[in-house]
């Protein structure tokens, strides 16, 4: 019977032979999954034993880690402002930068707010905005019928009151207005997706393909606004690296302030409108 360490060495070479990032944390993670431990926890008890079943387990995660399956996808989940939401094939992966653009809308709630997350796919934002603020009224919504099964299994399991409604943009929202919109949409160029990460490719192409330029729901989504955003609301909008001056150009003149929000990398994360003026 092998140990913690030999298992997760052994992995972890397995891993990097594939080209895989972060290999030792990935190994860490999928060996904590199956041992239903914290991983800081498994680390502290390296020389224990890994059971034949454990061993078995462990091999059909690494097996599918290796294919360069989103360790996430692998674990079935992703944390997202501090709560764990499922996440498969069906949605993309909620990530750490995004969490830059829910703290921004969190920073504006407050009770009795109408929020809608637009291209909502996990649910992260939207649940996450409910739970921090129970009382405000947030709206859910996404083409993909799929991605709102997920979300709403997301929300049901966090305990988040959510109102999920399928459709292009604002195409389910007629003579529906809200106080907040807040959206990650996708913005990669099309012809720049088959270049990203081999794990990227797992992940709905619908989620990430903003186009040919990578603005196409940025300008759908500022036509919109008329119909859609009340009078001095607010627009909160994540971005791809390059992208937070072109769309602050696009959304000039309906906004009594427009500000850029870095990340934790300094990079422009964040493109946010408040005060809306029409």
């Amino acid at each position: 019977m092998r140990g913690r360490r030999q298992t997760l060495r052994d992995a972890a070479g397995r891993l990097a032979a594939m080209g895989v990032p972060d290999t030792a944390l990935d190994a860490e993670w999928m060996l904590a999954y199956v041992l239903g431990v914290p991983r800081l926890n498994m680390l502290t008890e390296l020389d224990a034993p890994v059971s034949e079943a454990d061993g078995l387990r462990f091999g059909e995660l690494l097996s599918r880690r290796l294919t360069r399956e989103p360790l996430q996808y692998v674990l079935g989940e992703a944390v997202f402002m501090g709560h764990a939401f499922r996440v498969d094939e069906r949605v993309l992966i909620p990530r750490g930068d995004t969490e830059v653009l829910c703290e921004a809308a969190i920073a504006r709630l407050r009770p009795g707010l109408r929020v809608l997350d637009l291209g909502t796919g996990s649910g992260a934002l939207a649940v996450s905005l409910a739970l921090a603020c129970p009382a405000a009224e947030v709206v859910g919504a996404d083409i993909s019928i799929a991605a709102l099964d997920a979300a709403r299994a997301n929300g049901e399991a966090l305990g988040a009151s959510v109102a999920w409604l399928a459709g292009d943009l604002f195409s389910a929202l007629a003579g529906r207005v809200f106080d907040m919109i807040v959206s990650n949409p996708p913005y990669i160029p099309a012809r720049e997706i088959d270049g990203l990460q081999r794990e990227v490719a797992w992940e709905p192409r619908l989620a990430l393909d903003g186009g040919e330029d990578g603005f196409v729901f940025y300008r759908r989504i500022a036509a919109g606004l008329p119909a859609h955003l009340a009078a001095g609301g607010s627009l909160l909008l994540e971005v791809g690296n390059g992208q937070a001056e072109l769309v602050a150009a696009l959304l000039q003149g309906q906004f009594e302030k427009i500000q850029t929000i870095r990340d934790l990398q300094g990079l422009a994360r964040v493109v946010a409108g408040d005060g809306y003026t029409g």
